[in-house]
């Protein structure tokens, strides 16, 4: 119930992020150039944070639960039959720990940084406000893998309720050591 509970809070990031990325994507579109270069370089700085801090809070729903997600979806691979596995999973749920990692090492970066502002630096302040969005900046990409490849958890969870799992390799294995007995020889009479 807990892990539905968890993909249903990862569902909804991954909605949000969509919609987040959709919205920048709108208004890059409109407020650049030709070239790509923005007609307004502060404002589209203003933007592009607004997007950064609204993909991390999004993500904070899923950050504190997101190693139990790949762990249960890791043990979900190795449970599923061959034939039922995407080539590419692997590979995203490595990309899924690795922008993980990232972003647990950001955090930590960010509450160090944060401890170590005066007093006076409270939210609201430029001193505060700007070590933050540094943080949501630097997380954006490992934000976006989060956002293009958070969905092989729901496709792996429903692979596994979909199809019965291969049998463990105990059991496999235990079948394999006991043979049956082979059949007597015919017994030939001179």
């Amino acid at each position: 119930m807990i892990h539905r509970e968890r993909l249903h809070q990862l569902a909804v990031f991954l909605r949000e992020s969509e919609q987040i990325l959709a919205d920048w994507d709108a208004y890059a579109e409109e407020h650049t150039d030709l070239d790509s270069w923005p007609l307004d370089h502060v404002a589209y700085g203003l933007r592009a944070a607004k997007r950064d801090a609204d993909t991390w809070r999004s993500f904070n729903r899923v950050r504190s639960f997101a190693k139990d997600l790949l762990a249960t979806a890791e043990v979900q691979v190795q449970q599923l039959n061959a034939a039922h596995l995407q080539s590419r999973w692997p590979w995203q749920l490595g990309t899924l720990d690795d922008a993980l990692r990232q972003l647990d090492a950001l955090q930590q970066q960010w509450l160090e940084a944060r401890d170590a502002l005066p007093s006076s630096a409270q939210p609201g302040t430029l001193a505060y406000d700007g070590a933050l969005a540094e943080r949501n900046a630097e997380a954006w990409s490992y934000l976006d893998d989060w956002a293009g490849h958070g969905k092989v958890l729901l496709e792996i969870q429903a692979a596994a309720q979909d199809l019965p799992p291969r049998p463990p390799a105990a059991l496999t294995t235990t079948v394999k050591s006991h043979p049956r007995p082979a059949a007597p020889a015919p017994v030939t009479r001179r």
